[in-house]
C-alpha cells in the first residue's frame, strides 16, 4: 500500500472511530442535596436509561427544584426534578415566580413519586404541633429548594411569620447534625420517605418525632395550593416513628422544549422497560411509584414531544 493509501485509509478509520464518539448524547438530571431523596432516585434513574455509546444520562446535586428549573432555562442542565407546584409556577409565571420571568419553554418527562412534607423534631422535644415552633430555631433548607417554599407555606397555614422563629436555611444532612447538637430544634424536609438523613437521625441517640399536618391548616393549604394532596408516612418508616398524617406533593422529571425529541423519547422509554423498573422498586421505597400509568398524573405543564409519542404509544396518554 502506498504512503497517501495509508494515510488515507487511517484517515477512514479515525472517522470511523470517532463517529460514536460524535453520536453519543450526554443527558444531566439536577437533582438535590446528597442527604434527600431526589439524589439517590437520580442516581438509579441514570443507571437505569442510560445506554452505553448512544445517551449517558448522570445524575448531579443541586439545591433542589428552584435550582433546576432555572439551570434547564439557562441551559446549564438538560434536566431535573422539581415538585409539581415549582414546575407549574416556573412555567406559568405565578406563586414563587409571580412578577419574575416565567418559563414557557420547560416540560415534563414523568411525574416520579409523591413527596411527604416531614417537619422533624427530636423526640421528648416537648414541639407537638407545627403551631409549637414559634420562637423556636427552625431549619427551613437552603434557598432554591422546593422544601422552603413549602415551609413557609406551612407556617404560614399556622399563623407562624418567618420573623416568629429563628430561621436557618440548611439542607437535612446539616440540620439533622446541627439537632443531635442541640443547636436546632425542628427542620423541615420535602421528599419522598424514606430520606437518609432523617433515617440516619432517627436511629441515632434519642431519637425523633415527625409533626403531624392535618386539620384546618392542611385543608387551607390543600385549597391554595391545588398541588398538596393528605398523605401519611407509615409507622416505622422511621425508626420509633408512629404512622404521621402529613401532606405531599409531586416530584416531577422536567426538562426544556429544546431537548432533542429522539433522546428523551429513548430515556422514557427506557424508564419503563421491564429491567429499569424491576431495578427502581428494588433500589428505594419511591421507586415502585415511577410506573408509566402514575408518570402522566398530576401534570400541571405540558409534557416534551418525546415523552408524549412515548406515552401514547404505551395507551396511558389519549
Amino acid at each position: 500500500m502506498s504512503r497517501r493509501h495509508t494515510i488515507l485509509a487511517l484517515l477512514a478509520l479515525g472517522a470511523a472511530v470517532a463517529l460514536p464518539a460524535q453520536a453519543q448524547q450526554f443527558f444531566r438530571i439536577g437533582t438535590g442535596g446528597t442527604a434527600g431523596t431526589y439524589y439517590p432516585v437520580g442516581g438509579m434513574i441514570a443507571n437505569a436509561v442510560s445506554q452505553p455509546g448512544k445517551i449517558v444520562v448522570t445524575a448531579q446535586a443541586s439545591n433542589g427544584s428552584l435550582a433546576n428549573v432555572t439551570a434547564i432555562a439557562g441551559g446549564a442542565l438538560e434536566s431535573g426534578f422539581s415538585q409539581a407546584d415549582v414546575a407549574s409556577w416556573a412555567y406559568k409565571g405565578n406563586g414563587i415566580f409571580e412578577g419574575k420571568p416565567n418559563i414557557p419553554g420547560l416540560r415534563l418527562i414523568a411525574n416520579l413519586y409523591p413527596e411527604s412534607v416531614h417537619v422533624v423534631v427530636k423526640k421528648g422535644s416537648g414541639i407537638r404541633s407545627v403551631a409549637d415552633l414559634k420562637g423556636k430555631r427552625v431549619a427551613l433548607d437552603e434557598p432554591g429548594s422546593g422544601t422552603l417554599v413549602n415551609a413557609r407555606a406551612i407556617l404560614a397555614a399556622y399563623g407562624i411569620k418567618e420573623s416568629d422563629i429563628k430561621p436557618e436555611y440548611i439542607k437535612p444532612n446539616q440540620a439533622g447534625d446541627k439537632m443531635k447538637d442541640g443547636a436546632l430544634d425542628a427542620f423541615f424536609f420535602t421528599g419522598g420517605a424514606p430520606a437518609g438523613a432523617i433515617a440516619e437521625l432517627a436511629s441515632a441517640g434519642g431519637g425523633i418525632d415527625i409533626l403531624s399536618i392535618e386539620g384546618a391548616a392542611a385543608e387551607q393549604l390543600k385549597k391554595t395550593s391545588g398541588f398538596f394532596a393528605d398523605d401519611l408516612i407509615a409507622a416505622d418508616t422511621y425508626k420509633g416513628v408512629g404512622q404521621v398524617k402529613t401532606l405531599a406533593v409531586g416530584a416531577q422529571w422536567v426538562t426544556s422544549d429544546k431537548a432533542d425529541a429522539g433522546t428523551v423519547y429513548e430515556i422514557t422509554k427506557a424508564l419503563f422497560a421491564d429491567a429499569a423498573q424491576k431495578a427502581l422498586a428494588a433500589g428505594h421505597a419511591k421507586g415502585r411509584f415511577i410506573t408509566k400509568e402514575n408518570a402522566v398524573k398530576g401534570a400541571g405543564i405540558p409534557f416534551h414531544a418525546g415523552a408524549e409519542r412515548y406515552y401514547r404509544e404505551a395507551g396511558v396518554l389519549k
